[in-house]
């Protein structure tokens, strides 16, 4: 090994040559307290830029222990160092052709994430990012290259040393990280589904000024936290929960945020006290998604078609059937919560007023209304924002009405008008007789290849939209994942599902082990890449889902 100041005069050494001499840098080079390690040059200044590790001795940052001995802790306190080594990095020189010059670090945005771009083990913190190394088309900036190398990246590096921190707000990112899996754990002990605290900033008003959420007192609910005292809120217990009011008035926000609230926020985000179960599933219809051997009969029944609804299939599915499909694929993961905005059920009937129902006698599809009662009693709860209450009114638990942004607790009421206009739900009777619980499936290692004319192809090629081998796979608007990063980890995943993908091996089992597996060794040792966020198993298995070519060994029927 050298030292850094061999690699700054190698560097400058090289200056005028072809592109292809960096590749001399490739390597570790050891610093004062810290290494530097050269993982991947790239081949042009247009490429991917190169591959760097940092891993810094803790005698040297000096950050204390306590911050980072506890994994929620450090995973609070990695996203807030990324965020300070990305924004003194920035002060990097643009000179050059094509990357040059540039620092790139996964930092993130408003969620706190496991990332690959840090980790901190028992020996040392680790930061991982691309640099692209400068030049002039394809011939070396030596001069640059050093000054990036042996000024810039060093500079950036002090500025996550303990002593040049705002201490403050270390321990806030890590703490913040803390409470929210703290509170996680409190919601399942005390049978609710999510908490908003008193003060959480949803969305701006007209003004553009934040516009502090304010619970109903009749559904006021105080929390011990683990640093930070008691906080109030409004509590949304497990069971049926509706979302109503009138359009922009704020149903569509709330929902939102308490689908957004299954992640940790940064402080001062104004959702950092928002908190929702891990495993709560946002639902919705996305017509042309692929569908593979899904038990649908609860929901979609008697096609006319003739389709089987017990094992159900479609590379082309409509609205009402990929509505379906999600909420029984959320079953089968094993979802806590399903979480579904009218708007999101694009081309789909939530329910169904009386009228049509004697006009309807073969309607083939459930709505979500005659299904609520079956899926509480199955232990999963529902959140519903729409606009229209109706049959819902008949078995909500907690009613809650957006007015002009601000919630009020209206179930009282709305028991009193559904006891009054009660209305004739008579469903299906295959609907009736079909067990709710969803069936396992067992795939198969062929569904998971991610070659492509004998490359592999795993990559982000838009918003939500995955390209994984021959597949691109598209998430519904209403997706829970929040960072592209996340996109590329879950390309990764069902690579290494594969390894696992035996026939005798349920889709959830499956999920599990690859998401335990990214847990237990590091993101970056699965995907080798600087840019992977951890997404939830809920978002793996979506994914698994969606997958045209997924190869079952057998359904299970009757």
């Amino acid at each position: 090994m050298n030292d850094i100041g061999a690699l700054v005069s190698l560097a400058a050494s090289l200056e005028g040559r072809s592109f292809s001499a960096y590749k001399q840098l490739t390597g570790t080079w050891m610093g004062n307290g810290y290494t530097l390690i050269i993982e991947h040059v790239q081949p042009d200044p247009f490429s991917t830029a190169s591959m760097v590790c940092l891993r810094i001795a803790h005698e040297t940052h000096g950050i204390p222990k306590e911050l980072w001995s506890k994994p929620q802790r450090a995973k609070g306190l990695l996203d807030y160092l990324l965020r300070v080594f990305s924004s003194s990095a920035e002060a990097c020189p643009g000179v050059g052709s094509g990357r040059s010059c540039g620092i790139f670090v996964d930092a993130g945005g408003a969620e706190i994430l496991e990332r690959s771009a840090a980790a901190i083990s028992s020996d040392y913190l680790s930061l991982r990012f691309r640099v692209g190394l400068p030049a002039r088309r394809r011939t070396v900036l030596g001069e640059a290259a050093a000054r990036l190398l042996g000024d810039v990246l060093i500079r950036a590096l002090e500025s996550v040393y303990w002593r040049n921190l705002d201490q403050q707000s270390a321990r806030e990112w890590a703490f913040i990280a803390e409470e929210h899996a703290h509170l996680q754990d409190l919601l399942k002990e005390k049978g609710l589904i999510s908490f908003i605290r008193d003060g959480s900033v949803l969305t701006p008003n007209r003004d553009g000024e934040p516009l502090p959420f304010s619970s109903p007192k009749t559904r006021r609910l105080t929390l011990p936290t683990l640093h930070h005292g008691e906080i109030s809120g409004m509590a949304i217990p497990e069971g049926v929960t509706l979302i109503s009011g009138g359009t922009f008035h704020g149903k569509s926000t709330l929902l939102a945020a308490i689908a957004a609230g299954v992640y940790p926020h940064v402080p001062g985000d104004g959702r950092e006290w928002l908190v929702t179960r891990a495993d709560a599933v946002r639902v919705g219809s996305q017509k042309g998604r692929a569908i593979t051997g899904v038990y649908l009969t609860p929901l979609v029944h008697d096609l006319p078609s003739g389709a089987d609804t017990d094992f159900f299939s479609s590379a082309n599915a409509a609205a009402p059937t990929s509505l379906a499909a999600d909420v029984m694929e959320a079953l089968e993961i094993g979802c806590s919560a399903i979480l579904l905005d009218e708007d999101d059920a694009v081309g789909v009937s939530l329910q169904r007023g009386p009228c049509a129902r004697e006009l309807l006698r073969s309607e083939t599809v459930t709505p979500l209304a005659d299904v609520v009662e079956r899926l509480r009693a199955a232990g999963v709860s529902v959140v519903v924002a729409t606009a229209g209450g109706g049959e819902y009114y008949q078995t909500a638990d907690l009613v809650i009405m957006m007015d002009k942004y601000r919630a009020r607790d209206v179930t009282a009421k709305a028991k009193k008008i559904a006891q009054k206009q009660r209305s004739d739900r008579r469903g299906a009777k295959p609907a009736d007789v079909a067990p709710l619980a969803a069936r396992e499936r067992y795939p198969l290692p062929s569904s998971f290849s991610s070659r492509r004319r004998g490359r592999t192809i795993i990559g982000v090629s838009g918003p939500l939209t995955l390209r994984f081998g021959e597949e691109t796979l598209v998430f519904s608007n209403g997706a829970q994942l929040v960072d592209e990063s996340q996109l590329r980890a879950i390309g990764i995943l069902l690579e290494l599902a594969a390894r696992y993908a035996n026939g005798a091996r349920s889709l959830r089992q499956i999920v599990s082990l690859v998401w335990q597996k990214a847990r237990e060794r590091g993101l970056f040792a699965i995907g080798n890449s600087p840019e992977l966020a951890l997404p939830r198993r809920c978002e793996i298995a979506a994914a698994v889902n969606r997958l045209a070519r997924l190869d079952l060994k057998y359904p299970h029927k009757g």
